[in-house]
């Protein structure tokens, strides 16, 4: 892997994720970071050894810097991504990539136009149990796949709303969907392909000052037949783990953060056995009451994946078009 600096835009929680996981890749590292005129760049560049810039536009035109994490609130993506792309820079931006498609198809022109990488973060699908899942599925150990579903059921406290920009459509671009469940979801298309028809109820029920959705149930059709839900919440005290479960016609397994609940299937393999041992209990559980308790490994092995892509040229699995598919589902469940 070649020699990395990152810049990165934003200095909040997520920014912090970065940069810890940037910290654990050789020949990586941070350069600089810039705000919003908050103050919070000063504190991360001094942990990190990095540079504070004025604004993004000086930061991404520094030619130390040759990529771009972008780690702003959501609906301030499109800028600075698109500015990155005119500059000839690589860009790896935290979910959702944007808020709206039409901004999303933006960045991924211009990155196209430049030639340019833009990669998306959903970290959930560098979990190691989701890996598995997916090879079960790909070899099609479930038969005919009947139904597949995700849970979120998470709790924030009001507090978590007092800033600026959580839970607004300007700026988070929704609420629990949009910012928490848009994981899973992502996990779920990358499982079982595009939607045909979706149903869905949303509502702010347990914070009800938001704007956005707190609480959302979204009844699917995959283009396979096979039926599905989604289940998306930050009001359910005081939190649970995530999961997602497929079903079909030899065999159901139910996944719980990085464990499996349930691995059973008609016909047994060899492995079976050892991936109950390995993968029962569980194993994770951070974020369901705690921003800030997510573990950032998995955006290591992410960002990892990303720079394996542009230093062999080579497709990154998580481009601009495969990140905004969740985004597209999220806007048809909220209908807009």
């Amino acid at each position: 892997m070649g020699n990395w600096n990152f810049g990165i835009i934003g200095a909040g929680l997520i920014a912090d994720f970065h940069a810890r996981a940037i910290g654990d890749i050789p020949g990586a590292r941070v350069v600089g970071f810039c705000d919003n005129g908050s103050g919070r760049a000063n504190i991360l560049a001094s942990k990190y050894g990095a540079r504070v810039f004025e604004d993004y536009q000086k930061l991404i035109s520094n030619p130390d810097i040759n990529i771009i994490a972008v780690a702003t609130p959501s609906g301030f993506h499109l800028e600075p991504t698109v500015f990155a792309a005119t500059q000839g820079k690589h860009v790896i931006c935290e979910k959702p990539l944007e808020i709206t498609l039409d901004r999303i198809d933006q960045m991924i022109m211009a990155h196209e136009k430049s030639g340019t990488y833009l990669g998306g973060i959903f970290p959930y699908r560098y979990n190691h149990s989701f890996r598995v899942l997916k090879k079960a599925v790909t070899e099609g150990r479930f038969g005919k796949i009947t139904y597949a579903g995700i849970q979120v059921p998470w709790w924030r406290d009001d507090e978590y709303y007092f800033d600026s920009w959580h839970g607004t459509w300007e700026l988070d671009g929704g609420g629990a969907l949009m910012n928490q469940s848009i994981h899973m979801i992502d996990c779920l298309l990358d499982i079982m392909g595009p939607v045909q028809d979706v149903q869905g109820y949303t509502d702010h029920l347990g914070h009800p000052d938001i704007e956005a959705e707190d609480t959302a149930v979204a009844i699917l059709r995959f283009k396979n037949q096979a039926l599905g839900l989604i289940y998306g919440t930050t009001a359910s005290y005081p939190g649970q783990f995530r999961s997602l479960q497929i079903t079909g016609i030899n065999g159901t397994v139910i996944q719980e953060e990085d464990s499996f609940k349930v691995w059973h299937f008609r016909e047994e393999q060899e492995e079976d056995d050892s991936i109950r041992k390995q993968f029962g209990g569980i194993h994770g559980g951070g974020g369901v009451s705690d921003p800030a308790a997510i573990p950032y490994e998995n955006h290591t092995r992410n960002i990892v994946s990303f720079l394996d892509a542009i230093d062999n040229n080579k497709p990154f699995n998580i481009d601009g078009r495969e990140a905004r598919k969740a985004v597209e589902l999220i806007l048809r469940i909220y209908g807009r």
